[in-house]
C-alpha cells in the first residue's frame, strides 16, 4: 500500500484536495491529510472547515511517502507556495525521484522551486507565468515522468485517478470508476 500525503492549507480548494482523498483511500492507499497551518482545522476558499490527519511539524519523516499532493485553490496554493519547510520536502522528495501530484494554481509551488524545468504541465489559466521553464499543455490532467499536474475543480476526479494508476493496474481503477459512476457519468457527456 502506498503512503500519500495531501497538503492543507487555509484556501485550499474542497474539490482539488478531497476528491483525490476519496478516490485513493477506496483504492486502498494510505491517505494523511497534512496542515501546513500550524492547526489542525483547516478553511478552505469556501469557507468549510476541515480537520486534517496531522499538522506538517508533527511528523517526525516524509521518508515513507511514495506520493506529495498538493491541492490548488487560492489563496490556499499561495500558502503553500510560501511554507519553507514543505518547499524543501518537495525539493528533497523530487531529489529521491518519487512521485508529486498538483492541481489548479498548485503547480506553481513546483514552478517557482524549478522543478518543472523541462516538463510537460497544466495549471488552472493564468498560472503559467510560475510554471518556469515548463512546457504548457493546457490540458486537463498532464503527466510527465514523475508529475501528474491538474487543470482545476473539474479536473479533481480526473486527478485523482490519475494519482492512484501509479499504484493499481488499470483493471482496478476501472472497476473503481464503475462503482463511482464516473464511467457512467462520462459517457453521459
Amino acid at each position: 500500500m502506498a503512503k500519500i500525503y495531501v497538503f492543507l492549507a487555509d484556501g485550499f480548494e474542497i474539490i482539488e484536495a478531497l476528491a483525490p482523498v476519496d478516490i485513493l483511500r477506496r483504492g486502498g492507499m494510505d491517505v494523511t491529510t497534512v496542515s501546513i497551518m500550524h492547526r489542525q482545522e483547516v478553511t478552505s476558499a469556501q469557507q468549510l472547515s476541515v480537520v486534517a490527519d496531522a499538522l506538517f511539524e508533527d511528523i517526525e519523516s516524509f521518508d515513507d511517502a511514495d506520493l506529495l499532493v498538493l491541492p490548488g485553490g487560492w489563496p490556499g496554493a499561495d500558502n503553500l507556495n510560501k511554507c519553507e519547510p514543505l518547499r524543501k520536502l518537495l525539493v528533497e522528495h523530487n531529489a529521491k525521484g518519487r512521485l508529486i501530484g498538483a492541481i489548479c494554481a498548485a503547480p506553481m509551488v513546483l514552478g517557482t522551486l524549478g522543478l518543472l524545468r523541462g516538463h510537460r504541465a497544466t495549471c488552472y489559466p493564468g498560472f503559467e507565468n510560475y510554471l518556469d521553464g515548463a512546457e504548457i499543455t493546457h490540458e486537463i490532467i498532464t503527466v510527465d515522468r514523475l508529475f501528474t499536474t491538474g487543470e482545476g475543480p473539474a479536473a479533481a476526479m480526473p486527478f485523482g485517478y490519475q494519482l492512484l494508476s501509479n499504484f493499481l493496474p488499470a483493471e482496478e481503477i476501472e472497476n473503481l470508476k464503475e462503482g463511482m459512476r464516473f464511467k457512467h457519468l462520462m459517457e453521459g457527456c
